[in-house]
């Protein structure tokens, strides 16, 4: 513990091997989503690694101290998710109406996309929505969210191989 504190990367591996399969499983309990979980890991990690220096020995054990860290990157993570979900809320209120008419295959494109959207994840589905209804630019999804550029980009990722492999199933492209 001592060694963790003083910034030695050797006991840094240490607790991650010992503690890691932890964190995540209180990750995947609660956020109830694998790549969540583990993104989860590596933020209470690079946070406990960052704050090393808040960590005492004599209050409390590295694992009680690291499942603290995660409490907390939990309560972050779920505040984000409503904050992104007010936002997209107040977005979808004050976008104006299409003018134009659409065609009737436009508009069950339209409906499929949208309930295949629904399918996925919660944070893919907000960054997705916010990129494509929203036409915002990573950058301007990472500020309005508050989630990290990597994020948004490996989440917009994700979401729209999934939608490919939907589809390709469904024969729906070429």
């Amino acid at each position: 513990m001592e060694k963790f504190r003083a910034g030695d990367e050797a006991a840094l591996r240490q607790a991650f091997d010992r503690y890691g399969g932890m964190v995540h499983r209180v990750g995947l309990l609660r956020l109830g989503n694998h790549h969540d979980a583990e993104e989860l890991v590596q933020q209470v990690f690079v946070r406990a690694w960052k704050g090393r220096q808040g960590f005492n020995p004599e209050r409390g054990s590295l694992g009680s101290w690291l499942l603290g860290i995660t409490r907390r990157q939990i309560a972050d993570r779920y505040a984000a998710l409503d904050r992104d979900r007010r936002v997209l809320a107040a977005a979808q209120n004050t976008a104006p109406p299409e003018a134009d008419v659409k065609s009737v295959d436009r508009v069950v494109d339209r409906v499929v996309i949208g309930d295949e959207l629904n399918r996925l994840p919660d944070e893919q589905r907000m960054v997705l929505r916010l990129a494509f209804y929203g036409d915002l630019s990573h950058s301007e999804i990472a500020a309005t969210t508050g989630i990290p550029i990597g994020t948004v980009k490996s989440h917009i990722r994700r979401a729209l191989i999934h939608l490919r492999k939907l589809w390709e199933v469904d024969g729906a492209t070429s």
